[in-house]
């Protein structure tokens, strides 16, 4: 019988030096890696900032006072999105908020959300795009593009009963010239029992 070949050779039997030289020259490759990137690529920081366009982590609604007066009764987050809204490479929070209720749909208040300077402060409100006093509710909202859609509802008159809003209507904002500008897209108030 032949014996296998390489099976006598010393290069073909291990040590610990073959070991430690084969980890050192993999530690190394994966170190020179690490150093050598595309021209374009980005890292991500733990706060959630990347180089280069300097996108940051949204701004969580849950952590801000919102200028909203609920009395006895807890406010309520219902809807929010994030994106960056005015173009200067920060991510913004939206957010829908109204007050807690068992019946009936309180009127909604959209705010828009940013990151503060001092990273241990909460979010703060640097918009208001709709007020709980305008009386209207958000039905549907979007954030595409940097423009925000709402579906908002409200009443023509103090008579209507809350449980049967009879106005709809369609709203966008956008950030243009230093502020968030307002185009109502339709409105339909709604005639039934005339």
């Amino acid at each position: 019988m032949q014996p296998l070949a390489g099976q006598d050779l010393l290069h073909t039997q291990p040590h610990p030096m073959h070991w430690l030289a084969t980890a050192t020259a993999v530690s190394a490759v994966v170190a020179a890696a690490s150093f050598i990137q595309p021209p374009d690529a980005t890292a991500t920081t733990a706060h959630g900032a990347r180089t280069g366009r300097h996108i940051t982590a949204a701004p969580d609604p849950a952590k801000v006072t919102f200028p909203v007066n609920c009395g006895p009764n807890r406010l309520d987050v219902v809807k929010k999105t994030s994106g960056d809204l005015d173009g200067d490479g920060t991510t913004e929070t939206v957010a829908v908020v109204r007050c807690h209720s068992e019946t009936g749909t309180p009127p909604s208040g959209v705010f828009v959300l940013a990151r503060p300077t001092d990273p241990k402060a909460a979010p703060r409100v640097v918009a208001t795009l709709l007020a709980p006093a305008q009386r209207l509710s958000v039905q549907d909202f979007a954030l595409q593009d940097g423009e925000i859609s709402a579906t908002l509802l409200g009443y023509s008159t103090l008579d209507v009963p809350h449980c049967c809003p009879d106005v709809h209507k369609s709203a966008k904002w956008q950030w243009k010239g230093g502020k968030f500008i307002e185009s109502e897209l339709s409105a339909d108030a709604s005639t039934e029992g005339v």
